[in-house]
């Protein structure tokens, strides 16, 4: 059996990790959960999977997932701490699925020598990538990409060398607003934007979905997992979303990597070793899917996405920086404090702002940090001067 630990194991992604393991019964052992606060989610994953030991992020949440794990025999913590604990239990494969900045040092802590990373933590990649794979190759970790993109990617390439690889292209569904006008798309509701036509996800990856800014981030995470620049990126609007990603080579010879949209695909590759899991999705049918569509990005429809080919360019600090101006900027449309059009320019302004001041990447987790919340006072600043203070 191969042992393994959830971080985000409450989320969407838990939950395909969740529906994988249970598909393939005999070759799982799960060691820890982690959760953030929801102790009845966690529980109730915890003792499906019969996992050893279960944390929480929030301290407060403690007393609740006690009352909610007695009996069971599961080990159980809460606080920085307790998740530490559970990133250092001995496992083969971690799935690293925490959102948001908060997952950068679980993720970063769960290198260990041998181990398989499941990642599908962006920031970990965008905000610290050339320090994150640098340790991970330091260290002998494994890293394993879980989004569908990087994961289809992965697929086709099977080794081949890079050298012989002229672009690698990710395709996106285009969102909710794949076919609207600008006007429309700058003046559209919460409620429009959070309808993505595919998954369903948290509302910050579904706001960057509908922005295509989600597309730029995994272009960045792209350049640090496969090691490859920016002039051999690049993403196309596929809206059937049955082609991830695709590899060019040298010899003209372009090989795709297709599967239904379910995200228990990647993880089946992610968690085997080497034999095929059942994964629960069935192959796509191309008789049935009948036409399949590609276009080129609209970067004037959807500025944010060129905010991120342009940082990724800029390297340095310049990733970090986006990362955490367009985190300040979904949360404030989410919140009515901005209208969908101005979260680029928003994040735009910040970037500015910031660039002048942190321009190095970061060689650390602490640095990495430290530029994050140095950008999130600046984008704060932006919002109050444009008139959108906090709420």
């Amino acid at each position: 059996m191969r042992r393994v630990t959830i971080l985000g194991a409450t989320g969407s992604i838990g939950r395909s990790a969740r529906d994988v393991i249970l598909s393939n019964p005999g070759r799982f052992a799960i060691e820890a959960v982690v959760g953030g606060r929801d102790a009845a989610a966690l529980a109730a994953m915890a003792r499906q999977l019969g996992a050893r030991f279960a944390a929480l992020a929030d301290p407060a949440a403690l007393p609740a997932l006690r009352e909610h794990l007695a009996g069971s025999g599961i080990a159980c913590g809460a606080g920085e701490s307790a998740v530490h604990d559970a990133v250092d239990r001995p496992c083969d494969v971690v799935v690293a699925g925490i959102s948001g900045v908060a997952g950068l040092k679980p993720t970063v802590a769960a290198l260990k020598p041998g181990r398989r990373i499941a990642l599908a933590n962006k920031e970990t990649l965008v905000c610290a990538g050339a320090f994150f794979m640098a340790e991970a190759r330091r260290i002998g970790a494994i890293i394993l990409p879980l989004d569908s993109e990087h994961n289809a990617v992965s697929q086709a390439l099977a080794g081949r060398s890079l050298a012989d690889v002229t672009r690698i292209t990710l395709t996106a569904s285009g969102g909710p607003f794949r076919s609207w006008s600008k006007p429309e798309i700058d003046s559209a509701t919460c409620e429009q934007a959070l309808k993505h036509p595919n998954y369903a996800m948290g509302a910050k990856i579904t706001i960057d979905s509908a922005s295509l800014m989600n597309k730029g981030l995994e272009l960045i995470e792209a350049h640090h997992i496969f090691g490859i620049g920016p002039d051999r990126l690049g993403a196309v609007i596929h809206p059937q979303q049955i082609v991830h990603g695709l590899v060019s080579f040298s010899d003209g010879s372009v090989i795709a990597g297709m599967a239904l949209p379910n995200m228990r695909v990647p993880f089946a590759d992610c968690l085997s070793d080497g034999r095929r899991l059942v994964s629960g999705v069935a192959p796509a049918n191309l008789a049935s899917i009948g036409t399949m569509t590609f276009d080129e990005p609209d970067l004037a429809r959807f500025p944010s996405l060129g905010l991120a080919l342009a940082a990724m360019a800029a390297g340095g600090a310049a990733c970090a920086i986006l990362n955490a101006a367009n985190e300040v900027a979904v949360a404030a449309f989410l919140g009515g404090r901005l209208r969908f059009g101005e979260m680029a320019n928003v994040v735009a302004m910040t970037c500015d702002v910031v660039a002048k001041h942190c321009q190095d990447a970061p060689s650390s987790v602490d640095e990495a940090l430290e530029i994050d919340h140095i950008t999130r006072s600046a984008a704060q600043d932006v919002l109050a001067c444009r008139g959108h203070g906090s709420a």
